[in-house]
């Protein structure tokens, strides 16, 4: 296998057909009336609110822009409304701060020098809004998780990562922006630098230590059970790269599974006994 940017070529208008008859078909079999998602102006939220939009109107989806003082930038709120008004989706804005400031006064042991915690508990605080919109209006939680930031852990478990569905989670960053420009998402929002907005000052490749373009292809290699010595040579990397975003894959799996449990009896919840979702 060649490790080039062509690999990652997809015929972009049969991922949107088929991503967008995924949305509508949970919808329908789920009963639910809509769909709910934070809308963050970055591109993957942008994306996935677009497909949403496409798949069961814009009337339909909600998108809940979730700002917060010490991350406020007006840029990012800007986006999120055009990327509403692009597709015709309705939004709500609502500042978290309080609930914030609630949780880390409530905490004993809250530490706010502690960037990582404590933008943990604003991932998890934006999913509090998002589940209590989606149980009140009968919608689900469409998330925005793409396949590069799944696969190395980069997330906060039980936060950003939470839903009911995750549409886009098989396809790489540099592929979700691939299909934002095919689908019509505004090119300043593909381009802009992506962040999770947890702290000040805060960008994903900076804080991963490596550009989604390198990135993607290493991953893509580690999927097709390459070598990290010959992902190394192909894409002109240093071998000790390559083994450090392994390492992240493989020690960040916890993150990507259900709760673990002791084996004891004939079929155990969430392992060997699971039932399609459409069953009655």
């Amino acid at each position: 296998m060649k490790l080039t940017q062509s690999v990652l070529d997809l015929n972009w208008e049969e991922v949107k057909v088929k991503i967008t008859r995924f949305i509508r078909d949970y919808i329908e079999k789920a009963r639910a009336k809509g769909i709910v998602l934070g809308l963050s102006g970055g591109v993957d939220s942008s994306t996935a609110a677009a497909l949403s939009a496409i798949a069961i109107g814009g009337n339909k989806v909600l998108g809940l822009l979730l700002p917060e003082k010490e991350t406020y930038n007006p840029k990012d709120m800007e986006h999120a409304k055009l990327a509403a008004e692009k597709f015709a989706i309705k939004t709500e804005t609502i500042d978290i701060t309080p609930a914030i400031e609630a949780f880390q006064k409530t905490i004993p042991l809250f530490d706010p020098d502690d960037n990582l915690c404590k933008g943990n508990l604003k991932a998890r605080t934006r999913m509090l809004c998002l589940y209590y919109y989606a149980n009140k209006l009968n919608f689900i939680v469409c998330g925005s998780s793409d396949k590069s930031e799944t696969m190395i852990g980069y997330f906060t478990k039980w936060g950003d990562v939470a839903a009911d569905i995750a549409p886009l989670m098989d396809l790489y960053k540099t592929q979700v922006r691939k299909l934002a420009m095919h689908i019509g998402v505004p090119e300043e929002i593909v381009n802009k630098p992506p962040s999770p907005a947890l702290w000040p000052g805060q960008t994903a490749e900076e804080e991963i230590g490596i550009k989604y373009e390198t990135l993607d292809l290493i991953l893509c290699g580690l999927e097709h059970f390459m070598k990290t010595e010959e992902i190394a040579k192909q894409l002109g990397l240093q071998k000790e790269l390559v083994e450090k975003v392994k390492r992240r894959w493989q020690t960040t799996e916890h993150k990507r599974r259900m709760p673990l449990t002791t084996k004891i009896q004939y079929r155990t919840v969430g392992f060997d006994f699971r039932i399609p979702h459409n069953q009655p």
